[in-house]
């Protein structure tokens, strides 16, 4: 992955910027942005309007037909997001220092790629092999970049920090507190003992095959929470090499794929019920992109061969532990590391006194926006109960910035795809992946046994 784009923390440090490190680091501007989408978005809403308008995306299509009529019903919804993008990025990368004359030509580059991939992912057929835009990105972005080649230029459009800490952001508006509230003592617990008992073993062993600890910390991260996000995140916490968060993501991504198939294949074969089964799969999938394949894959056996319960009680146990459970660790994981980072690790490398200020430097500030974007909506949807959240204040407020959030992760996995060389992957070893791979070894056993043992009456009679 190109240095650039991986460049793990600011390119001037923050003790010497001051309070103009509000908007000259990109943390601080992933902050502004995504939070101004869900300011706009709650006021929209508290007002009886919505964003769906502008955060159009591509419907489920079977045919051609279906797909041309949407696109010339919709042509302007597209244009208009397109230029609201191209707007908030080219403003805060020209703030940032960066040349608009490159990033405007490769952003729309990235878009249209990024419509078209959306379209494919929207498919049908790409439905049944689940391969979701996310994933699909990806795909293709590898596959430009090692056997095809773009001009080095382009990279200026190919922001994976920024559209990934964006997308962040956003996420925290589709994860108010009142929904980790619903979520039930048992799903926080089970997602918290995941959390920790993984990242702990990848942690462990990384270190036991000789590892650098910021490495180790990384990889636990990426597959203790959220995958690529948590790299990311975990990697500028620790103060980590640039190579490091880009190792992290490609094992994080190769695993994910694999348990697409696999989990629900093994869940299909013990006849798990649909609760059980994907309360599994949210405890050992790695990337929600894959995650929400598998759940839906699985939800789609209900009812045949000997598996009971329902599509929805799938997809809820899923969203549960996978994606309220765990990626809320996030930021925990986030400020415990970089307080371990900066007090233990460097003071013990190079001699020197401990920096509390540091931890502060060293936080991924983007964090910050995930939990006030958390906040707004669990304001804005205070009063509601589960059931009128899920039909007055999802469809209208929460899924269009969901959709939002879902344009931001396309755009970073296929500029994730566009700047990763295999061969520079390669040159990592065979250590980070063993090492990884005892975690998702202890992770599936575990999440079994919790899901299936321990919780399975809670999972298995799960309602909304």
């Amino acid at each position: 992955m190109s240095v650039n784009q991986l460049e793990i923390g600011a390119r001037a440090p923050s003790s010497t910027l001051g309070w103009r490190e509000l908007w000259l680091k990109e943390d601080w501007w992933a902050i502004w942005l995504g939070l101004g989408i869900v300011i706009v978005g709650a006021i929209l809403f508290a007002n009886g309007a919505s964003l769906k308008w502008i955060a159009v995306t591509p419907p489920k299509w079977s045919d051609f037909g279906q797909l041309g009529a949407h696109f010339a019903a919709n042509a302007s919804r597209y244009l208009a997001q397109f230029a609201l993008w191209l707007a908030l990025f080219t403003m805060a990368l020209t703030v940032l220092g960066h040349r608009p004359s490159q990033f405007i030509p490769s952003f729309a580059f990235l878009y249209v790629f990024s419509l078209l991939i959306f379209v494919f992912g929207q498919w049908s057929q790409a439905n049944y092999f689940n391969l979701e835009p996310p994933l699909v990105a990806l795909l293709l972005g590898l596959a430009i970049s090692n056997l095809i080649g773009l001009p080095r230029w382009m990279e200026a459009g190919f922001r994976v920090e920024f559209y990934i800490k964006t997308g962040i952001v956003l996420l925290g508006a589709t994860l108010p507190f009142t929904l980790i509230l619903w979520a039930g003592p048992v799903a926080i617990l089970q997602a918290s003992i995941v959390s920790i008992v993984t990242f702990l073993v990848i942690f462990a062993a990384a270190r036991k095959l000789g590892l650098d600890r910021r490495l180790a910390a990384t990889l636990g991260a990426g597959g203790a929470v959220c995958g690529v996000s948590a790299a990311i995140a975990i990697a500028g916490a620790v103060g980590a090499k640039k190579e490091h968060a880009p190792i992290a993501i490609a094992i994080v991504i190769f695993w994910a794929i694999v348990m697409i198939f696999a989990l629900p294949l093994a869940a299909r074969l013990l006849h798990l019920p649909t609760g059980v089964a994907d309360a599994w799969i949210g405890t050992s999938e790695f990337a929600d992109a894959a995650g929400f394949a598998a759940a839906q894959t699985y939800g789609d056996f209900a009812g045949q061969a000997g598996v009971a319960g329902t599509s929805d009680q799938a997809v809820w146990s899923f969203t549960l532990m996978k994606v309220v459970g765990r990626d809320v660790w996030i930021g925990v994981w986030a400020l415990i590391l970089a307080i371990v980072a900066t007090t233990r690790w460097e003071p013990s490398e190079s001699g020197a006194r401990p920096d509390a200020a540091e931890i502060w430097r060293r936080f991924p500030k983007f964090v910050i926006g995930f939990v006030i974007a958390s906040l707004i909506v669990t304001f804005a949807a205070q009063g509601y109960s589960l059931a009128d959240f899920n039909k007055q204040v999802n469809p209208v407020l929460v899924a269009p910035i969901k959709d939002l959030r879902t344009w931001a992760f396309i755009f970073c996995f296929f500029s994730i795809g566009l700047t990763t060389k295999f061969s520079q992957l390669a040159e990592a070893g065979r250590k980070p992946f063993a090492a990884f791979t005892v975690g998702v070894v202890v992770n599936v056993v575990l999440g079994f046994l919790l899901s299936v043992y321990v919780f399975a009456n809670y999972w298995a009679n799960l309602s909304r």
